[in-house]
């Protein structure tokens, strides 16, 4: 699909995570999931933990994540405890027993929703059964109005690495139009308390094409970000999935998409580019650029690319292990009756086959702008230009990459478009379903 055609964003899930769809995962595949885990596992797969907080102070327009608004604290510490629960029964099951955590993630919701004391509770209960003191990285979401002082010590005391910041926009008019919880006075002094504790790194997060962007609040949103000087930045480009609260109203009022369309959007992220990288940041993939490429590395994203053992806890996150992907219960309450009631709380899974991995691997890594063809050889016994060999032609005629036996790389046109080429890569039978 070439954007530079198809104009307005309109509902639909645009970026590409997985493979096969999420949409093909089903319910009666989790006795296979089950079966993994309770088998020896192959300890040559990293192995990394997800952690899902699904509390928020308020629910953004563009947000497609399974969050919960003003939740009371008997109802979060109640969640806090699932998840100790869940982590005690993981710890417990053949593939993940004894091994070591490369990487933790936090995401959500707000992870940094939950009170210090909360935090350092987590901590304790995990590091007795699932000790991340070793792991390469421990990523940690913020929304700049959940935290203060005492809160980003604590997130330094529980081995926090680090630290995404959700700016999203410098903008007022637009964070609140958005639905944003935050304001820009709460960026600066969050970023402030970060910088005062000292983290090895720090993102902070764009998005290009919120309702009521403009040209000026666009350049003037990426020389606030350059100012600031994180370690790395990553920058999304809005699109409209069909359970956000646009999507919906849109649907409902009958009204045509708010957003700004593809052509503008690409045009905002390659001006960021150049910008970002004129102040010295390096493009590190299709929507992050990073100040020191030797050292500024996304752990967490480079494993999930490579198809590497995540252990998903919490409502609604996603897992993979040894080949499996799962999911669990996708509304709060069931996971937490689950979790109570003794159980792991997985909803769904899919196992892919080889030659499903195999695509899973190759897109994803192409998004990071480049892919080496000798270690899908050496992983795969596949020739990569031989397999995709009609896509790439196609691809490489339109001027969205460049390959030849060695690599694959995107030009600065696929780079902004990356996400629109990968389902010519799907089998046939995904191109046309329902992503999510």
């Amino acid at each position: 699909m070439d954007l530079e055609t198809t104009g307005t964003t309109e509902i639909g899930s645009y970026f590409i995570s997985n493979y096969p769809p999420f949409s093909q995962w089903r319910q009666e595949y989790v006795t296979r999931i089950q079966e993994v885990l309770h088998q020896p596992p192959d300890t040559s797969i990293p192995m990394g933990l997800y952690i899902h907080i699904p509390f928020c102070r308020k629910r953004c327009k563009f947000c497609y994540f399974r969050v919960y608004e003003k939740q009371n604290a008997k109802t979060i510490e109640r969640y806090v405890q699932a998840l100790q629960n869940e982590f005690e029964m993981l710890s417990q099951v053949e593939a993940i027993k004894g091994r070591t955590l490369d990487f933790t993630y936090f995401g959500g919701g707000t992870p940094s929703y939950l009170s210090s004391k909360q935090l350092l509770s987590v901590r304790d209960r995990l590091s007795s059964l699932l000790n991340w003191e070793t792991a390469q990285e421990v990523t940690f979401e913020c929304e700049p109005g959940t935290l203060n002082l005492e809160k980003v010590k604590t997130l330094k005391e529980i081995g926090i690495t680090r630290i995404s910041l959700g700016v999203e926009s410098f903008n007022d008019k637009l964070l609140e139009a958005n639905g944003r919880a935050h304001l820009t006075p709460e960026v600066y002094k969050a970023y402030d308390w970060i910088q005062q504790v000292g983290f090895p790194q720090v993102n902070i997060d764009l998005i290009a094409g919120m309702m009521g962007e403009t040209d000026d609040n666009w350049s003037d949103a990426v020389e606030k970000a350059a100012e600031f000087n994180p370690d790395n930045i990553t920058i999304y480009q809005m699109e409209l999935p069909h359970n956000t609260i646009i999507s919906k109203e849109m649907k409902e009022m009958g009204i045509d998409s708010p957003i700004a369309d593809w052509k503008t959007k690409r045009r905002w992220m390659n001006e960021a580019i150049e910008t970002l990288q004129g102040k010295g940041y390096h493009l590190a993939s299709g929507n992050e650029l990073v100040k020191n490429p030797e050292t500024d590395r996304f752990v967490y994203r480079d494993n999930l690319f490579r198809g590497n053992d995540i252990i998903a806890t919490g409502v609604s996150s996603f897992g993979h292990m040894q080949g499996v992907h799962y999911q669990n219960l996708d509304r709060l309450e069931d996971y937490l009756e689950t979790v109570e009631s003794g159980k792991l709380p997985v909803n769904r899974a899919l196992e892919p086959t080889e030659h499903q991995r195999l695509i899973r691997e190759f897109i994803l890594q192409l998004k990071e702008g480049r892919v080496r063809t000798q270690p899908f050889m050496d992983k795969f016994g596949v020739n990569l230009t031989e397999e995709f060999s009609e896509a790439l032609q196609n691809q490489q005629k339109a001027g969205y990459l460049n390959y030849d036996d060695s690599q694959v790389e995107l030009t600065r046109k696929g780079i902004l478009q990356v996400d629109s080429l990968l389902t010519e890569y799907f089998e046939p039978e995904h191109r046309m379903v329902r992503y999510t």
